[in-house]
């Protein structure tokens, strides 16, 4: 087991941090400038990047005034200006190359990436390259380009915190232990809002049902991956870049009070958890103070409340895709990168209302059934396929 990056450059941070957030207008990015809010003694905003959402970027902007901005597009620069005072002015940038600046950012002590989907793959690299501090919301980064980035990791001393829920878990279990001593990690998932219906049920899930998750508030993509457990399989393969364990390793308990939040089992038998409320601000925090944990005045866990902690095993029959996920990483690094890209077509598909729910799995069955195994060395190789994908799974698409 060996962690992906060194956190040398994470101990030499200023007390007081200078934040870019990438995503600032999705759910961890609200989250985040929510955690910034309750301790401006410590943490300032340099920069906010959202996509088109400009009403909600500008009501940031107006609260944080950082330097700089970011919007997916140039035609909205200028409705963008129009909400902003007039005694404001900061440099917006737009698109790839304006997520990349704001990922690179010299006084930027830490980068919030949390710019969902592919979409979030060149920023990472490029923060990644200039060696920055990278609180990492993006799971799909690791998915794509895990092997690429544990490279440029070494090679630039770039640092990477994981904010996703279950992994900053892990990560605290381990901080400041040998972690040749860890025998394997234990992931937790809710099992979404269907967890123990049948196949027959599932046949009639609509859209509303699919987003009422039961225990998180999250962008809706991510919730859909929860409700058909992609989003497990792709925090397996994210562990497995994450932290360097095999496979066999990394194992996944449906646990659905989400109060655990992820389990590391050593040597000697012993389960160590890490437990708080189903909160991402707690996650978020941990990364933009560590290794210091700082006292917020928001509510803490109960265990008096909760009572009782359950566990099952995670039902791969009737939601193949987490075992589809782990087969994909078993294939090769291209299938994974197959994986990703048809998962993202189907759940934008369904949500958008031209599949049902079942199709998703199907589509991704079928995506993976025609790919053939490619060489990854590159990001341009990661794109190609991400892009060829795309384009198969909208052409399945029109025979579901």
């Amino acid at each position: 087991m060996e962690y992906i990056s060194s956190l040398d450059k994470v101990y030499n941070l200023p007390k007081k941090r200078k934040i870019s957030v990438l995503g600032s207008t999705g759910s961890i990015g609200i989250s985040t400038l929510e955690v910034i809010e309750r301790k401006r003694d410590i943490f300032s905003v340099v920069a906010l990047g959202a996509g088109e959402n400009i009403y909600k970027l500008a009501e940031q902007a107006v609260k944080f005034r950082p330097k700089y901005l970011c919007v997916k597009y140039e035609d909205l620069i200028e409705p963008l200006k129009e909400f902003l005072p007039k005694d404001y002015r900061p440099q917006i940038l737009t698109g790839i190359e304006g997520y990349n600046t704001l990922a690179t950012l010299e006084e930027a002590h830490i980068i919030v990436l949390a710019i969902s989907g592919a979409a979030g793959l060149r920023p990472i690299v490029k923060a990644i390259e200039k060696g920055k501090v990278v609180a990492l919301a993006n799971k799909e980064s690791l998915v794509l380009a895990g092997s690429i980035i544990k490279k440029l990791c070494k090679k630039t001393g770039a640092a990477i915190l994981p904010i996703d829920s279950e992994h900053n878990a892990i990560f605290q279990v381990i901080a400041g232990k040998d972690i040749g001593e860890v025998k394997k990690i234990i992931l937790t998932a809710s099992g979404g809002p269907f967890f123990g219906k049948d196949k027959e049920f599932l046949k009639n899930v609509t859209k509303d049902m699919a987003l009422n998750h039961p225990n998180w508030s999250m962008g809706p993509k991510i919730t859909i991956d929860s409700a058909t457990l992609m989003n497990k399989g792709l925090e397996v393969i994210e562990a497995y870049y994450l932290f360097g364990l095999d496979l066999d390793k990394i194992q996944v308990a449906i646990h659905r009070e989400s109060i655990i939040h992820s389990m590391v089992e050593f040597c000697d038998g012993s389960i160590i958890a890490q437990m708080g409320l189903p909160d991402m601000k707690l996650p978020i925090a941990y990364c933009l103070s560590y290794p210091k944990r700082i006292d917020f005045d928001w509510e803490k866990l109960d265990l008096f409340d909760i009572g009782t902690l359950s566990f099952f095993k995670p039902d791969t029959k009737l939601f193949p895709m987490l075992k589809l996920a782990q087969m994909a990483l078993e294939a090769g690094q291209s299938y994974v990168i197959a994986l990703n890209a048809a998962n993202e077509v189907a759940v934008e598909a369904f949500l958008s209302g031209k599949i049902k729910f079942l199709d998703i799995v199907k589509l991704n069955k079928m995506v993976l059934d025609r790919h053939k195994s490619s060489t990854v060395s590159s990001l341009e190789d990661i794109l190609e396929i991400d892009a060829y994908t795309r384009e198969l799974a909208e052409k399945l698409i029109k025979g579901l």
